[in-house]
Parts: C-alpha cells; structure tokens; sequence
C-alpha cells in the first residue's frame, strides 16, 4: 500500500467521472449556489392593498372593492387596507360589499379614517381587524329612505330595521366582536347600561370603540396602521377604480338609470306606433340596453328581469296590433315590464322601503315616457322624420290620378268622434254615420273627438280635434 493511501496494489483504481458527469455537478452546484445567493439577497417584501371607500356608498363600488380582494389573493398579500371615510349610502351595496369581506381568503382592515357611518359601519364590521384615526366616529346605521326634492329622509318601517338590526349582529359576531353594540347602531330600541339609552341610536368615538371592544387599535396615519400590523416597510399598492367600473358607477346612478329607463320606453313606444324599423327603435334598445349592462355587472339585474321586460314589451306588442282594446295582455305586459325594470334597481338586502321606491322610480319613468310619446307622435308628421313617413303630396285626377270620391270629400272640415281605436285605421263617427278613417300614424283611444284633415283617395285623413265641440 502506498503510504499516502492514495492507491491500493489489490484493486484497480477508480475510474474517474465523465466529463459530461463533471459539467452536470458542476452546473448543479452553480445553480444551487445561485439559488442561495438570490434568495440571501433579495428576501421577500410583504404586499399590503389600500383600497378607498369614500363619498357616498353605491353600486359602482362592489366591484371595485372584490376585484381588489381577489387581486390581493393572487398576489398573496399580507392584507388589505379599506381606508374609509363615509357617511352612508345603499344597503345592497354594503351588503355586497360585506359578503365579500366575510368570505375573502386574505387578511382585511378597515381604517376609519375618520368616519365609517350608516352602510360604511357594516363594512367597518366586517373587516377582521378595526383601526380608528383619533377623532373618528363609528355607527348610526339605521336605515332611511330618501324622501322627495327638498325633503330630509324618512325612518323606514319596523320590517326593515329588524333585518338590518340582524345583519349588523351576524356581522359582529362572525368577527367576535360585541353583538349588542352592533344592533345599537341600528335600532334606537336598544338599550345599554352605562353606554345608549332607549330611543338613540349608537355612534362611537375611537376611544369609545377600543373600550367597547368593537375598534383593535388607534391609528392616525397607514404607516402607524401597518406597524399595528407588523408589516413596516411593506410595499403598499393602491388600486384605483377602472374605466369599466367607472362606467358602472356611472350608469348605475339613480338619475342617469331613469333616465335611461324613460328613454328606452319612450323608444320602444314610438317604435311600435310607427312603421317599420328605426331610430326611435334603435335608441331605446341601446337605453335599456346601457341600463341592463350596468346592472348586471353589479349583479342586480338577471336573466330573470331581461326575460320580465321581454314579456312585458311582447305582450304590449300584441295588445297594440293584435288584440282589439285594452285588457289582460296589456295589463300583465305594463306590471311585467314594471316588475323587470324595478327588480333591477335593488339586490340583496333591499328593504321593502327601497323596492316601493325603486317601483315608483320605474312607474314615473313609464309615465313621462307615455306622455312624452303622445307629444311626438302628434308632432311626428311636421318633424322631418316623420315626413318621411307620411305622404304630403295630393294627387288629384288632372295630374292623371285617381281623385277622391266627391261622397268621402263632404267630410274635409267636419268634425266627429272615434267610434273604435285608431291604430291608425279604424272607425269615426260623423252626424251619424260610420265612416272608415286614418290618423296621422298616431294611435288615438276611441270615444276621442276628430277633425277631417284631406282625403287621399280612398283614405279620410283625421286628427285630434283641438279647441270647439263635436259636431257629430
């Protein structure tokens, strides 16, 4: 044996590694270096999502707050921030917005900073941890409804208040914190030893929320927030709401929907009482069409509502052209048409008070648009559209026509009453005898005084008859 031990005269000696075999450990070695070197240099940052919840609480603002959660969940972040500054808003959007929050699979904070009041409350609670700004207020949650123009809210009835007594204590008990306090916020016939009396409602400063125990922790500012947190020198992201969102917010406003909603009706009217297919047609389907969209990207409108107004309008359709006067058709058509429309204005947690008034929203927009109608379609033949639509020309035998019979021309100037609806033929009554006659391309209820405008041919033209009586 050699004395270095290095070979043996009993064995053959080792057979050294390929080369291939050498350039493999070595690449491995390499990488499992560089491995260990970026990982010593480059250690992970926590990523902390800021959301805003500000101004007035609406539709708009569901979808903002869940993609951001869902965006914070693909990026595994170590929470989300919802800085709120609130007075209120919609119920149903709350309600979204809390569903989403209970069910997120990443941490959430809600930062009031400097007041979370009414549907801003509900959200508050339902964030895991609650981090109040010095100075901040928390509560009065009771729900309102809007009165008219000019008119301060009015508390709405005991149904609704229940309910919304019983979604703030689910809520504060789903994240341990005081259900009492929470329903106190809403019912004003909560009563607390030493903290509300019967009769008010519950709104609690920081220092009032720490002791109740409903707030974790006093914060002024989201650097103080995040060391609450453990997570200084976090790398904070700040979403902020999308043109797509924006869109929603923006036809999802009360004022804008209705008036959609008024658009799209008085489209569709104006469509149905004249022929063919056109502009008034296409307007109202893109009306109602911006209306649905909007809505069912915040999930209050259905298939179940689009199939509602769909009836609805088919049903006036036929009421109008195919079954003679006014009966079940077009009265199941206007309630069906009503119930779409107003069940895509509320969603969950809607009180009875919000869907009277989303009703009533839906049953004025119906009427302006009927008036609005009645106004273009007597104006239809003097507008240019409308010309294009009525022959204005007379064309009489000495241009090589046939004229009118001298017995149908005996009734220019007369006046009279419709004997059936003028759809736009029917029948009219003159100094007592039934005469077939035409509107304008206006439909005209019967029992409606009448005038001779021209006849042309074998058609006597009418009109509403305006100012005088009847004179037949």
């Amino acid at each position: 044996m050699n004395a270095g031990g290095v070979s043996s005269p009993d064995r053959a000696p080792a057979r050294p590694p390929s080369l291939a075999r050498r350039l493999v450990l070595a690449l491995v070695a390499a990488g499992l270096l560089a491995g260990e070197t970026t990982v010593a240099a480059q250690p992970a940052v926590p990523v902390v999502y800021v959301a805003p919840i500000e101004g007035i609480i609406d539709l708009g603002l569901a979808p903002f707050v869940e993609r951001v959660l869902s965006e914070a969940t693909e990026a595994k972040a170590a929470a989300v921030v919802l800085e709120i500054n609130t007075f209120g808003g919609r119920v149903d959007a709350a309600v979204l917005i809390r569903d989403a929050l209970l069910r997120a699979r990443v941490p959430t904070v809600a930062f009031v900073n400097k007041r979370a009041i009414s549907a801003g409350a509900l959200i508050s609670l339902a964030a895991e941890k609650i981090v109040m700004a010095d100075g901040g207020t928390l509560g009065a949650a009771t729900p309102v409804q809007m009165g008219a123009p000019g008119n301060g809210a009015k508390p709405v009835d005991e149904k609704s208040v229940s309910y919304m007594r019983k979604e703030f204590r689910a809520t504060a008990e789903s994240r341990n914190r005081p259900p009492l306090v929470a329903e106190a916020m809403v019912d004003p016939d909560v009563v607390i030893p030493g903290v509300i009396e019967k009769g008010k409602l519950l709104t609690v400063t920081t220092t009032e929320a720490l002791k109740l125990g409903v707030a974790d922790a006093r914060a002024d500012t989201l650097e103080a927030v995040l060391e609450y947190l453990k997570l200084p020198g976090a790398e904070v992201r700040r979403p902020t709401v999308n043109w797509a969102e924006q869109l929603v917010r923006f036809f999802t406003h009360p004022v804008l929907s209705s008036v959609l909603m008024t658009i799209g009706i008085l489209g569709i009217i104006v469509e149905l009482r004249t022929p063919g297919f056109g502009v008034p047609g296409a307007i109202g389907i893109a009306s109602l069409g911006l209306f649905f969209w909007g809505h069912w990207l915040v999930r209050l409108a259905g298939w179940e509502e689009l199939l509602l107004v769909a009836l609805g309008i088919v049903l006036l359709a036929l009421e109008i052209f195919v079954i003679p006067g006014f009966g079940i058709a077009g009265t199941v058509g206007i309630a069906s048409l009503l119930g779409g429309l107003a069940l895509s204005l509320v969603g969950a947690g809607a009180t009875s008070a919000l869907v009277l008034w989303a009703v009533g929203r839906v049953a004025l927009s119906l009427l302006i648009a009927i008036a609005v109608s009645l106004v273009f379609l007597r104006l239809l033949p003097r507008l240019p559209y409308g010309r294009s639509l009525v022959l204005e020309t007379g064309l009489d035998a000495r241009a090589g026509y046939a004229s009118a019979p001298e017995s149908d021309l005996k009734w220019v100037g007369k006046r009279g009453t419709s004997a059936t609806p003028l759809r736009p033929a029917g029948i009219a009554d003159f100094e007592g005898q039934r005469v077939d006659v035409v509107s304008q391309g206006e439909y005209i209820e019967a029992d409606t005084p009448l005038e001779v405008l021209r006849v042309d041919g074998n058609r006597i033209v009418v009109r509403r008859a305006v100012g005088g009586r009847d004179k037949g």
